[in-house]
């Protein structure tokens, strides 16, 4: 069985103490992740089935918001990992997309681990790494989980073309995926063109084509992936999906309820995809039920639901807290493995109660 979290070995002692505390770089996450895909995926369905069988604590998120920056918020996303070892935590992460402008990435990210047994926090690494991986490693393993059943995928289309979209490549190609074609659609030229560079770069097999629309991306892809940055739908045709495909609804807002009500739904958890303004959430809305989802990954995993092959399916994933918990913890895992940890002494000073 998979590992999918840790605490120092200090905090696990029949007298609790301080444990120490780390920082962990980027390129320490990167090191760590980097062509361990597979394994990266393996720990994310370990953790959904934790999470499926109630050893989790995962609260809704909290948005930050500025009325002066309105496109700009800045997400904290608290939670509790079971199962052995343990650990709590928190991911603070923000979403600029005006950064993009500056040729800088949209979303920055921390990651916080803390002991169960005192609270302590023991590490803080850089998390866009970690926040990507998790999301793409949910993805691939969806798409897998998915296309069973029903004729493998053999054209893949994007429809955004960022760092979100370049990892789910990678995992996808890292999982032991190839496809025929790859298409990519992006508003900006200057994405899908970059976009399309990497993959070209990168060895993808097939042929890479950018597509001046959404439809027609979507209507020759059998596998979609939608990684933008919208905030409400932009997708409404239900006829641009009549061939069924599988479709990785990762930015959460682009398809309108009629799309949904089209398809089979599947989500990460119920009760934290229909907020927030979520297509899910607006099809709620519409229909005053949730009787159009089928179930969540994990029903899916665990045989408790079965995916009709005859109609698209849609996988839209919150996105939760547990999954960065789980990733970090596996990097925490191998960094202090490799003898590499970078602690910072006395980080915490007053530890006596009574000076």
């Amino acid at each position: 069985m998979t590992t999918v979290h840790t605490v120092p070995q200090t905090a696990r002692a029949d007298s609790p103490v301080v444990p120490s505390f780390a920082v962990i770089p980027g390129s320490q996450v990167k090191e760590v992740l980097q062509g361990r895909e597979k394994t990266v995926v393996e720990v994310v369905e370990a953790t959904y089935r934790l999470h499926g069988a109630g050893r989790t604590v995962n609260p809704p998120s909290s948005f930050l918001r500025f009325p002066d920056r309105p496109t700009a918020r800045i997400i904290a996303l608290p939670a509790s990992l079971g199962g052995e070892g343990g650990v709590d935590g928190l991911k603070w992460i923000s979403s600029f997309p005006a950064n993009v402008a500056s040729g800088i990435p949209r979303a920055s990210a921390v990651l916080i681990l803390n002991d169960p047994v005192t609270g302590y926090p023991f590490a803080c690494m850089e998390s866009s790494i970690i926040s990507a991986a998790r999301t793409a490693a949910s993805a691939a393993s969806a798409a897998d989980r998915l296309s069973r059943g029903r004729p493998r995928p053999a054209r893949l289309g994007f429809v955004g073309a960022g760092l979100i979209a370049r990892y789910i490549h990678t995992y996808l190609e890292g999982t032991g995926w190839s496809f025929d074609a790859i298409g990519v659609h992006d508003l900006s030229p200057d994405s899908a063109a970059g976009f399309r560079t990497y993959l070209e770069q990168s060895g993808a097999v097939g042929r890479v084509t950018v597509h001046p629309s959404a439809e027609e991306l979507i209507r020759l892809s059998d596998l979609i992936v939608f990684a933008t940055v919208a905030d409400r739908p932009h997708i409404t045709e239900p006829s641009w999906f009549r061939h069924n495909p599988v479709v990785l609804h990762v930015s959460l807002r682009d398809l309108a309820p009629q799309v949904l009500l089209s398809a089979t739904n599947v989500v990460d958890d119920i009760d934290h995809c229909l907020r927030a303004a979520t297509s899910p959430h607006l099809t709620e809305r519409l229909t005053g039920n949730r009787d159009f989802l089928l179930g969540t990954l994990d029903d899916v995993m665990a045989g408790r639901v079965t995916v009709p092959a005859g109609r698209p399916v849609v996988f839209s994933p919150f996105g939760l807290g547990v999954l960065d918990l789980a990733v970090g913890g596996y990097v925490y895992d191998e960094v202090a493995r490799s003898g590499e940890l970078r602690v910072i002494d006395h980080f915490f000073h007053e530890l006596s109660r009574h000076g």
